[in-house]
This record gives C-alpha cells, structure tokens and sequence, in this order.
C-alpha cells in the first residue's frame, strides 16, 4: 500500500517538475494574496472610509477581468473540447476570432458591471453611477487593458499548450497587486510605484477614487496617459499575438493542441 500510495505521490510530483504553470501556482496564489491584503491592510490603517472605495474597485477590477477572460476563455474551451483545429481550418481569420472574443469581453463586462452595480446599491446603498460620465472612459480604459492581457495570454496557451492554462486566470492577479486596484499607489514602496505607473489601470483605479473622494475629477492628462500605454499595449500584444502564431503554425503545435 504504501509503495502505491508513493509512486501516486511522485507522479502528481512529475507533473510540477515538468510544467512551470503548475509550479508557479505553489507560490503564486500566496505571493499574490499576501501582497494584495497586506497593501489593503496598510491602506484601511491610513484611512478611516474606505468602503466606498472598495467597493468602486470591486466593481472596476471585474470589468477587466472579464475582458480578459472572454478572449483567454472562448479559445481555451475550444481548446478543452479539441475543436480548436475546426476554428482554425474555417474560413475565420485570426483578426476575426480576434473581433469576436473582444466583443464577448464586451458584453460579459457590461453585464458583469450592471448585476454588481445593483447589488451595490441594494446592499450596500454605493451608487456606481455616481461618478457620471467619467464612468464610460474609466471602463474603456478597462476594457482595453483586458484585451491586451488577453492576447498575451493566449498567445502563451497557444505555444506552450495546457501546461500554460493556469495563465489564463494567473496573468491579471499577477498584475493586480501592481494596479493599485483596493489602494492608492502611495502605499506601495517607492520602486513598486514605478511600475504601477507603467500599467493603465493605476490611472483608473486612482482616477475613481478621486471622483468619489471630490465627486469631479479634472486631471484629464492621467486618462490620456491611460489611453496612451492603452494603446502600447494593445499594438504590443496584438504583435505578439501574431508572432507566436505564426511560430504555432510552423512547428505544429496547433495539431498537438488539438490532439491533447
């Protein structure tokens, strides 16, 4: 018994040993949660209201969420099915896949926006809408961050198979510490604020908070920094996207997605 029960236990083992992702995740989630609930803690010693903003960015962190989940997961559940070898031998272009899983982002974060948004205002009594017209760039800006991780990410899943799928739910928490999402930035250490700065969703997340804070919010130069490191990264993963393709296509690995 015990020699079946050990060689179950190395063969769960080999499985660490020879696939990043599932390694990673033995540090990753606590890294992730130890980071992000020690700023929080940090942050709420600081202030004394700090609900309203907690809620806000509850509500701001889905939308980007789901903008990246609706690209990494429409082509991983092709991927699970092996129907992903149908998708790409179909007259479908890449750019068109690309336009359609966007589209879902879209519409899984509108919803996912509207349910919260109610049910803040029920429970809680936050009223989302409170930030006005501000509301739409701050999602948009969202949005588009969510698609630029979802290319990365997929693009990773497609050349180095399952064994990257953890990406698809670890690529965004691993930026989320960074975004200053449940805190403002000032409560990260000085060399961590400068690459928070360098993410459009620091700017988002400051931005809301600021708006509840003053109920306006006039620096216009932060949002078009947004939309500019938007736009980088948008145009970076759209070509990074194309490159590892182009490398799946040449050495196969769309044939061994589809019979894994």
């Amino acid at each position: 018994m015990l020699t079946r029960i050990n060689g179950l236990v190395l063969r769960y083992l080999y499985l660490y040993r020879r696939s990043l992702a599932r390694a990673g995740e033995i540090f990753f989630w606590p890294i992730m949660d130890l980071l992000v609930w020690g700023f929080v803690s940090t942050y709420i010693n600081q202030e004394n209201n700090v609900a309203l903003f907690l809620l806000g960015s509850v509500i701001f962190w889905d939308v980007l969420y789901r903008s990246q989940q609706a690209i990494t997961l429409s082509i991983s559940e092709d991927i699970w099915v092996k129907n992903i070898l149908n998708v790409f031998v179909s007259p479908v272009s890449i750019f068109e896949l690309m336009v359609a899983t966007c589209i879902m982002g879209i519409i899984k974060a509108v919803i996912t926006a509207v349910v919260l948004g109610s049910l803040a205002f029920l429970l809680y009594a936050f009223n989302i809408v409170s930030i006005g017209i501000l509301l739409l760039p701050f999602l948009i800006s969202l949005l588009l961050f969510g698609w630029a991780l979802g290319m990365v990410t997929m693009a990773l899943i497609l050349r180095f198979g399952k064994s990257a799928e953890a990406l698809v739910w670890g690529i965004p928490f691993l930026i989320q510490p960074f975004s200053a999402v449940f805190y403002p930035v000032e409560v990260l250490p000085n060399w961590l604020q400068i690459v928070a700065y360098t993410m459009p969703s620091t700017y988002v997340f400051e931005g809301m908070r600021e708006v509840l804070s003053n109920g306006e919010w006039l620096n216009l130069k932060i949002l078009m920094i947004a939309f500019l490191l938007n736009i980088l990264y948008l145009v970076t993963g759209a070509i990074f996207f194309g490159w590892m393709f182009s490398q799946v296509r040449e050495k196969g690995y769309l044939t061994r997605l589809g019979m894994e």
